[in-house]
């Protein structure tokens, strides 16, 4: 496996010097399609929020100040992301605002009906057995709560094609697979938007 390869191959679950180095490009990389993303929540107070696949943390500290009133737990698989993430959410941290922690998607270990809003951006391409951690998400949101997922791939382009094929367990979905596993996991309200000029997508569902 070559260099690049084994660098690309960073973005499922970060880890040692290759890890750092993916995750130093993410927040900055990953922020216009994510703010982009974040566009498309309606009108929300949300006390509790639950932040899928964090990351580096950049998109939990945009959540925090989106909603100055909410609390934010972000969740990753990846040790060393919740080590990043938690260095720069640490005035939210320490304020009692944010909680990092190690977890797994597909066996959330959260408390059921708790969230007003899960989010998830460059993140579900890796999620083993979709509508089973689709059904996990659901478990912990409140009736009426929504999930957003924001992809650079809308499962058709090239690029992301090309990603799916060197990644190790990636699998990058079109809107249509998304809404159809979100349907079957419990959501009933589902909609999707293109960006236009790039294969950026946005899926919000409502539980």
């Amino acid at each position: 496996m070559g260099i690049m390869t084994k660098f690309f191959n960073q973005t499922r679950k970060p880890e040692g010097v290759l890890g750092k180095l993916m995750l130093s490009s993410m927040n900055s990389g990953h922020a216009k399609m994510a703010d982009w993303g974040l566009s498309h929540l309606p009108a929300l107070s949300p006390d509790r929020i639950v932040e899928l696949g964090c990351g580096a943390g950049r998109n939990a500290g945009e959540l925090l100040k989106k909603y100055p009133g909410a609390h934010v737990t972000a969740i990753d698989y990846s040790a060393l992301s919740v080590e990043k993430a938690g260095e720069y959410n640490r005035e939210s941290i320490a304020a009692g605002r944010c909680v990092v922690a190690q977890g797994d998607v597909s066996d959330l270990r959260l408390p059921a009906e708790s969230f007003d809003l899960a989010t998830a951006f460059e993140t579900v391409y890796f999620w083993p057995g979709i509508e089973d951690c689709f059904a996990q998400v659901a478990k912990v949101l409140r009736p009426g709560a929504y999930f957003l997922i924001c992809n650079e791939s809308d499962g058709l382009d090239a690029t992301g094609k090309k990603f799916e094929k060197i990644i190790d367990g990636m699998r990058v979905y079109t809107a249509g697979e998304l809404e159809a596993a979100l349907k079957s996991a419990g959501f009933t309200e589902v909609s999707a938007d293109h960006y236009g000029a790039k294969p950026w997508i946005t899926v919000l569902a409502r539980k």
